[in-house]
């Protein structure tokens, strides 16, 4: 009996052994596949919001730069308002956002379970980010726009600690700052401005309050996320609620300025204008979908690097049209970027896949905690898990 009892305690940890030892290989198949999916998803936000945002950024230096036909109440030419451009872009973007979530949710507010209030801090930093930098066009030469375009990310995170208190390690600062680094270098390097418009004061203002206005929009928006769950506010209920509160705000501040009079009568003498607006509110309106989807996603910092590349491909896309010439130090900032970004994605995957396995080990694979050396042998040659910058 006593040896019947030891061969039947054998024969159940070696069934326990083998049942483990097969459901590793799904274990790490299924790790394959949401490295596949998220791959897939991070193009997708990548691409879309590259799309949307070079054609949209296009059209806006071309609206604020140019010289049109003169009008009464514009003289030189310029388009009169740039709180115009803004209130064009919140207009269409709330038309689109109100049927998508009538679509997606049968209703277009009884099923969103954020009230406007908790978007309107978000939509009153959008709209000045918005403004300001529509405004430092004018002001504000090529290379030193991009140069401050491309250091938002270390505000970004400092947004971030305050609102949330959201901690970073030193290294993540340290990348912050390479990538800032690297696309100045690029950008100083690759491009030499042609244009008359000489850096002022006025518009250095503009871009700081761009900067910080547009690192507490994206982290106000991730705390609406954190704060009413991401299952419960999906991105189009963000962009309805942010974009419903702009457009009240942008509305009111064109009224009271007497903006809509001027605006008109430069459409009439200037039509093509007018497509230009229009061309600017589709792609604006398409980019926020991107946005607050790549923020539900990957959080604001991967959404912060995509747009910070979105400069060195702007340029790019200028050498590549009129023909200008890369130098080394652009090369190597490049680079530089490059580097530091897929080395954060590879960081982010790996601490994925070892919390996965860490879970797997918890649970046992079947409801049961795995033994101490199956622990080891899953878990060796790995190092300890990091924090990713966008846990939540």
């Amino acid at each position: 009996m006593i040896e019947l009892g030891n061969s039947d305690t054998a024969t159940t940890s070696t069934t326990t052994h083998h049942q483990n030892h097969s459901l590793y290989p799904q274990f790490l198949n299924n790790l394959n596949h949401e490295l596949c999916t998220q791959t897939l998803k991070f193009c997708f936000c990548f691409g879309g919001l590259q799309l949307s945002y070079l054609t949209w950024g296009y059209m806006q230096e071309l609206i604020m730069t140019t010289r049109f036909n003169p009008t009464p109440s514009s003289p030189d030419g310029k388009f009169p308002s740039a709180a115009f451009c803004v209130f064009s872009n919140r207009f269409l973007a709330v038309l689109v956002a109100m049927m998508a979530v009538k679509v997606r949710h049968g209703s277009i507010w009884s099923n969103n379970v954020a009230p406007l209030l908790a978007y309107t801090p978000c939509a009153v930093s959008n709209t000045i980010s918005s403004w300001s930098q529509y405004a430092s066009l004018r002001f504000v030469s090529f290379p030193v726009q991009t140069v401050f375009k491309s250091s938002k990310i270390i505000p970004v995170m400092i947004m971030g600690k305050i609102l949330k208190g959201t901690h970073y390690p030193i290294r993540e600062y340290m990348e912050a700052a390479f990538i800032t680094i690297g696309v100045a270098i690029f950008s100083l390097a690759s491009k030499s401005s042609t244009s008359t418009t000489s850096t002022q004061a006025i518009g250095l203002l503009y871009m700081i309050v761009y900067i910080t206005a547009d690192c507490f929009t994206s982290q106000w928006q991730d705390k609406v996320y954190v704060t009413y769950g991401k299952n419960n506010v999906d991105p189009y209920q963000m962009m309805l609620g942010v974009n419903t509160s702009a457009i009240i705000i942008t509305t009111l501040g064109l009224l009271f300025s007497g903006d809509f009079p001027k605006v008109f009568e430069f459409f009439q003498a200037n039509p093509n204008v007018f497509q230009y607006n229009i061309i600017t509110a589709i792609t604006s309106a398409s980019g926020q979908l991107f946005i607050y989807y790549t923020i539900k996603e990957f959080g604001p910092i991967v959404f912060t690097i995509i747009m910070t590349v979105r400069q060195m491909i702007s340029i790019c896309i200028s050498a590549a049209i009129f023909g200008h010439t890369m130098s080394v130090m652009a090369l190597v900032g490049a680079t530089l970027v490059f580097a530091v970004l897929f080395y954060q994605i590879w960081l982010k995957f790996d601490s994925n896949k070892k919390k996965k396995i860490s879970s797997h080990n918890h649970i046992g694979g079947g409801g049961k905690s795995l033994s101490r050396p199956q622990s080891t042998a899953l878990l060796r040659g790995m190092e300890e898990d990091r924090r990713l910058t966008d846990d939540k």
